[in-house]
């Protein structure tokens, strides 16, 4: 069942810039001691002007709760506001980017990264403590699996978080209507998905054809070559993410309406 609450973990980290600033150094010391020794994990995590959430993601990501040694890699994908300042602030790996477009980032991400596994993240999104442990542990146990990825939830800004519990029920109803006919890895968010750094490598990484994405076409190359897709639907492992995306795509109303025409399309 699907959280109807934005849990605690979660609003913690709902805080602006100037107040997660005043504790930076905590930070800093939290990413530091996740790394460990030898990198089990990498996180990428694609930015393009997000001064005003960047800092939430990491500090959620800093918080993280495992056993494996874990490194942020934070792609600054030439933004002109505060990105830059805020992650090298953070601790975070710092990386540049200047050729446009996410899949550009996350390669760029992808050459600097030197964990075992690799996660895709976003930078609008709040993680749980436990989100990489129930990214990675599928990974970890079952060699045929290529890829596991997680759900992701809407934190309330411009909608009440009972108004968008309901949108992501019908959106649920709706994917599993959807992939009778089509692709189920049309569901790989980059907010939460994770795979082996050699694979996405031996795939030629993020390359995808125009016009598809290039996390659900990145899912389908690993599953065709290397084996399953694995779905984690469990709270711990959601990705709680912005409702912004409501106003850059239209009224709740009007994506509900374009989820319909797609699907008799």
């Amino acid at each position: 069942m699907r959280p109807l609450l934005v849990p605690k973990y979660i609003l913690a980290h709902q805080k602006s810039a100037k107040l997660i600033l005043e504790n930076i150094s905590d930070v800093r010391q939290k990413i530091q001691a996740l790394k460990k020794d030898k990198i089990d994990v990498s996180v990428i995590i694609p930015a393009f002007n997000e001064e005003e959430s960047i800092l939430s993601t990491i500090s959620s990501i800093s918080n993280t709760i495992s056993n494996f040694s874990v490194e942020i890699i934070v792609v600054d994908n030439n933004s002109s506001d505060l990105t830059k300042d805020y992650i090298i602030k953070s601790g975070a790996t710092y990386v540049h980017e200047k050729k446009p477009g996410v899949d550009n980032a996350r390669t760029a991400g992808l050459s600097h990264a030197s964990g075992i596994y690799i996660i895709s993240a976003d930078a609008d999104t709040i993680y749980s403590p436990k989100w990489i442990d129930e990214l990675i542990l599928p990974l970890q146990k079952n060699d045929k699996v290529a890829i596991s990825y997680g759900k992701f939830a809407f934190t309330p800004q411009h909608y009440s978080r009972l108004t968008l519990y309901i949108y992501e029920l019908i959106s649920d109803l709706y994917k599993r209507l959807n992939v009778i006919n089509k692709d189920k890895a049309m569901y790989v968010y980059g907010c939460s998905s994770a795979y082996r750094r050699e694979h996405v490598i031996a795939v030629n990484g993020y390359e995808h054809p125009i016009g598809l994405n290039e996390d659900g076409y990145l899912a389908v190359k690993l599953r065709d070559k290397f084996g399953l897709m694995h779905k984690v639907s469990r709270k711990k492992s959601y990705a709680w993410t912005s409702s912004r995306k409501f106003l850059e795509d239209g009224s709740l109303i009007q994506r509900l309406m374009k989820k319909l025409k797609s699907f008799f399309s």
